[in-house]
């Protein structure tokens, strides 16, 4: 299943894609209806600059072409929503639609979870919508297991889910 016979290239992203990182993960949200189009969080999907300059924007490349993206950073960057001293939180994973199911969305949360080792964090911290539900599965076949106690709305009517990973340094 993970990407069998393609040669998978999982890093930060260049310069020179951030556009296409943009259209992926606005597209990647809105069309599979997990954000609306009107939506005001289109533009922190969008703002891949800023994302790029503050934190870690990790893209999958296959042949060369951006299919992934993940924003990785650490408690304490304005980009972690819930993450805790000592925890590191991983947001904003897309992976283009005719790429899925090929373990694409694994390897990116993989490199989350080495990256956040790396840098010493003791846990990854994820929040995720109730309806993305393979998602989920995804995640929980990685080893996260739901926290329902740090579960948060960021407006009213936007409820989501959160889920942790332990990692060991």
């Amino acid at each position: 299943m993970i990407t069998e016979g393609l040669a998978v290239d999982i890093g930060v992203a260049e310069h020179d894609e951030l556009d296409r990182v943009s259209t992926l993960v606005v597209d990647t949200y809105v069309n599979a209806g997990f954000v609306d189009p009107d939506s005001p969080y289109l533009h922190q999907l969008r703002d891949v600059q800023v994302r790029w300059r503050q934190t870690d924007l990790l893209v999958a490349r296959v042949g060369g072409l951006v299919v992934g993206t993940v924003t990785f950073c650490l408690a304490g960057s304005r980009w972690a929503n819930i993450a805790r001293p000592g925890e590191a939180e991983f947001r904003m994973l897309a992976v283009d639609p005719p790429a899925q199911g090929r373990g694409l969305g694994r390897l990116l949360v993989r490199e989350c979870l080495r990256r956040a080792a790396a840098a010493g964090a003791t846990t990854v911290v994820i929040s995720t919508e109730p309806e993305m539900v393979v998602a989920h599965r995804m995640y929980e076949r990685m080893g996260f297991v739901r926290s329902p106690g740090r579960d948060w709305a960021p407006r009213p009517g936007i409820d989501l889910l959160t889920y942790r990973h332990e990692v060991a340094p």
